[in-house]
């Protein structure tokens, strides 16, 4: 197996991880994680092909589905709603 590979996994494993964790300790990680995906997903992508790169994107946004609904609503100058 590649390192692009390894380290997808290594990234969806430690998301599971850390979605586990109370909300309050899951900021830290969970933004690294946010960031850290693109950079991931365009190595897949270049290393295997678009559709792979698709399943990955597609992958992304489920598991990061509601920070990224939050990021788009702050982009576009909403204030949304954080639940406590």
């Amino acid at each position: 197996m590649s390192i692009p590979l390894i380290l997808g996994a290594f990234w969806v494993l430690t998301s599971v991880v850390v979605a586990m964790l109370p909300m309050r300790r899951q900021y830290f990680p969970g933004v690294a994680l946010l960031a850290m995906a693109p950079i991931l997903l365009i190595w897949i992508g270049c290393a295997y092909g678009w559709i792979w790169l698709a399943f990955g994107v597609f992958a992304f946004v489920s598991m990061f589905r509601n920070p990224l609904k939050y990021l788009w609503r702050r982009a576009w100058g909403e204030t949304p709603v954080i639940p406590k």
